[in-house]
Order: C-alpha cells, then structure tokens, then sequence
C-alpha cells in the first residue's frame, strides 16, 4: 500500500487535519487499505503535500478512535473489529417500478409548502449586494470571543452542566442573563419562572398558538407582517382578521374590539419600520383591559436598535399580565443560533413548558451553555455596542442612499431599523425587479407575501442592509436606482424577455 495514491483537494475555512481525517475515514469505510498497512507519516505528508506532524496527529486520533491500531516496526493499520459494526444487509430492496403511491396529498390536512410567504435565496452571501433581512455578515461574528466561550463550556469540569438532559427545564445561567442583562434595557422586571427559553420568535408563536388557539379564537395580525406568523396561526385553526395599520403602526378602536389575542410590533413594525408612539402604545393597553384582549409583542430588533432614546416596550407599561413579549437573539448575535424567549405571567408560562416538553423538551443545552457564559462574561455587551455603531453608520448609507438613486420610489424609512421599505413606481412589479436585479448580482426581497390582503400589491419591497459591507452600499442602490429606471423605461418588453 505504500505505493497508493490518495489526494485531497484541500478547502478554504478547515484545517488540513479536519480534512484529511475525513478522507482517510472515508477510505477505511470503503475498505480501500484492507489488511495493508497505510502508508508511512512521511509518504502521506508528500503525498499530501503537509508536514508529517500533521500527519502524525491525524493518525493518533484514529487511532485513539479505534479506527486504526499502531503496530511498532510495521506502522499503522485499519482496526479489524470495525468489521463487527458493519451494518446489516437490507433484506427487501424496493422494487421501483412497482406502484408505490400512497397519496399522500389526499392525507395531508395542511399543505404548508402552499402557504405564501418569503422566498429566501440560500446562496445569499454569493451576491456581491445582498440587500436582505435577517442575515449579518459572518466577518462581524464575535468568533474568537464565541469560540473562547465555547472551549470553557465543554472542558471537563464544565461538560455536565449541558450534556445532561433538561427535561423540561431551562439552563439556570442564561435565564439569570436574560432577567439581569437583556429585559432591563427593555424596562422589563421578571422572575425566573415567568420567561421561557424558545428555538427563535417562530417557535415561539407556535407555542403560543398551540396553547392559546383554536376554531373559536379570534387573532388579530398586522397587515402587511411576518408571515410566518400568519402561517402558524392559520395552522392551528384560529380566525384570522388582519389589522389597518397608519403612520402610528396598528389602528386602534372597533377593529380590535372583538379580537381575543392581538399581535404587534410596536418598536419597528414588521416591515413598514413605523414606531408605534408613546400615547398609541397607552391607547392599546388601555383598549386591551376594556376589552380583555391580550396582547402578543413581537419585540424582534430592540437589542440591536441604535437609537439614542427608544421607547419602553408594552410589557414594561403592563399593569395587568396583558402582554406576552417575544424576544430573540437572531438579530443581535446570529440567526442561526435559534435561541428566543417568552416572558408572560407564570401560569401561563409553566404550560408553555410543559408543551414545549411534548415537542422537544428544550433548546439544546450546549447552545444555552455557551450563551450565558458569552453574556457574562460582558461580550455580549461589548458585541452590541460596536454592532450598533456599525448599523448606525449602514443606516445613515442606506438613508442617503436610497434618496439619491431610488427617486422614483416611495421610501419609509425609520431610524434604527433594520430596513427600507420600498414602494416602487407603477406599473412595476417588485417580482420582476428581484428577477432583472439578480442578474446584476443584486439581491432584493419582494414584499408580495407580507400582505395578507389578495391580491396583495405588487410593488413594494424591502432593502435590508446588515449582511452588505458598508463600502458596498452606494454602489449596489446606484445599480439598483439603474436598474428600476431601465425597467420603466422598457416595461414590459423588458419583463416578457426575462421570461
């Protein structure tokens, strides 16, 4: 075997010895060295082209993994009793043409792949000006901080705190975080048995309505919103009837009069940005204890909000238990952490738990573990403040911007947000322009599937900006401002030849 030839075309972002022990697992899977011995450290260094140290430790982890043993003067072999975990032979082999149609359609009581709702391009980080909502540049990622955070967590001494089962409980830490270092920007006080871990806001409306909802629950939702959230509680049954929003965010009076659960996003409403003022935000508390409504507050961007002097959230001005405040970590840290939490009165939330516990006990505990320390340790703090800074300088680009190339758009634009919402000039469809600007490596969102309204308008959309550098800025709306006016000029021929 010392003649064979194994090559690894190395990637960028793992280390040689990651990458080599997947393939040398690989080809002890395949049976590829069989009883031979592998070759030499050295041989697999020049074949490989790395230094033999590398090498070197790729095998001992095998072999402290039991993939190979070492034999002294002969060298290292793959370990003959991985043959006694070779998995069984499959007994039935499926035969393909045989009709096998168990019409599922016919059985499905909900289709969600049919809801209508946000097309996210996965490939969102290979456009050179992704102007989308929700992702952040990974360069801005606290890595060194996380990854420190990370290796304290899972040391030996700290390994039982989150590799045990939770059941239905909470990483005691975090929820202490949450209460001591996060609520209190929000003017939020709360026990620790009135919050609850979530997997993000989604999860958290799914909580929420399948707790609360049902064929005779009246929801009232926000429109245009997220809609996912009108998804999740279309799904559980709930009545929708979907709410008249003006410059103060959602209209009060006899639209809410009859609603059992009324959800909102006072701070930047989702995704008009509007900020819901003072004296509306009185009006709302006030019109939900005349008519016992309760209130759900989507408070998804505070944490990350640079305005000077933000307004207190609703749960804060809550004398009653009234309100249920959602919050989330995806917008100031990373969404694809997935950790949320709730906070309402500890009735409520010991049933939450308990249906949490029925559909996965909780958040993982390796995930909680590491967030409280990486709070704690005051990175958290350290992490906002210069992401803060940073999207204040984004926003006042996209302002500028946005004004100077969008000049046949309707802008709205709120201080703090995390995007602009758009309306294009008519007859323009934001569909068509998301389509033409691709080709330009320009990624917009259209706003189609926030409204709930059918036919929803066509024209609006939103331009977010915290995954695009800021040096990107300017020229993306300048080829986007391009874009718009070469479409009107030549609307529809340029549309039908896209087609």
């Amino acid at each position: 075997m010392t003649d064979c030839l194994i090559n690894v075309e190395f990637q960028s972002g793992r280390s040689f010895q990651q990458q080599i022990r997947e393939k040398l697992v690989d080809l002890i899977q395949k049976d590829y060295f069989g009883d031979a011995p592998l070759p030499s450290s050295r041989k697999m260094a020049q074949l490989l082209g790395v230094s033999r140290n590398t090498v070197m430790l790729v095998y001992e982890g095998l072999v402290d993994e039991c993939y190979l043993i070492s034999k002294e003067r002969s060298g290292y072999f793959v370990n003959p009793e991985l043959n006694d975990y070779e998995l069984p032979e499959t007994v039935h082999a499926l035969n393909k043409t045989q009709k096998n149609d168990l019409g599922w359609s016919s059985r499905l009581k909900k289709i969600p792949s049919s809801f209508n709702t946000l097309t996210k391009d996965k490939n969102w980080i290979t456009y050179s000006y992704p102007f989308i909502y929700g992702q952040i540049e990974p360069i801005h990622f606290p890595l060194y901080q996380w990854r420190e955070c990370t290796r304290v967590a899972q040391s030996r001494g700290n390994v039982h705190e989150w590799i045990e089962d939770y059941i239905d409980a909470d990483s005691k830490e975090l929820i202490s975080q949450i209460r001591q270092n996060i609520l209190p920007k929000r003017g939020i006080t709360a026990r620790a048995d009135e919050i609850l871990l979530t997997m993000g806001t989604q999860n958290s409306f799914s909580l929420l309505a399948g707790l609360l909802t049902n064929e005779d629950t009246l929801v009232g939702l926000e429109d245009p919103g997220y809609p996912d959230q009108r998804h999740i509680f279309n799904a559980s049954r709930s009545k929708l009837t979907f709410l008249k929003l003006d410059d103060k965010g959602v209209i009060t009076g006899s639209q809410l009069s009859h609603c059992d659960y009324v959800c909102v996003t006072p701070s930047h409403q989702y995704p008009t940005t509007v900020t819901m003022p003072l004296e509306r935000r009185i009006e709302l508390l006030a019109q939900a204890s005349k008519d016992d409504f309760i209130i759900v507050e989507d408070d998804y961007e505070s944490e990350v909000n640079f305005h000077e002097r933000p307004l207190p959230s609703l749960k804060s001005m809550d004398e009653e238990g009234r309100v249920i405040y959602t919050g989330s970590l995806s917008k100031s840290l990373s969404p694809g952490l997935r950790l949320g939490y709730l906070v309402a009165d500890a009735e409520l939330i010991k049933e939450l738990r308990e249906l949490r516990r029925l559909q996965y006990r909780h958040p993982p505990a390796n995930n909680q573990a590491v967030t409280a320390l990486f709070i704690s340790q005051g990175y958290y703090d350290s992490h906002l403040r210069r992401m803060k800074t940073l999207y204040e300088t984004k926003w006042n680009l996209m302002s500028q911007g946005v004004k100077k190339h969008l000049k046949h758009c309707q802008i709205k634009e709120t201080r703090g947000s995390f995007c602009f919402w758009i309306k294009l000039p008519e007859p323009l469809k934001s569909s068509d322009l998301v389509r033409f600007a691709s080709n330009y490596s320009i990624l917009v969102e259209s706003g189609d599937s926030l409204f709930a309204q059918s036919p929803s308008p066509q024209n609006y959309m939103r331009l977010g900006f915290s995954a695009i550098p800021e040096t990107k800025i300017e020229k993306g709306l300048e080829i986007l401002g391009g874009l718009i006016d070469q479409l009107l000029k030549e609307y529809p021929k340029k549309v039908h030849a896209m087609n």
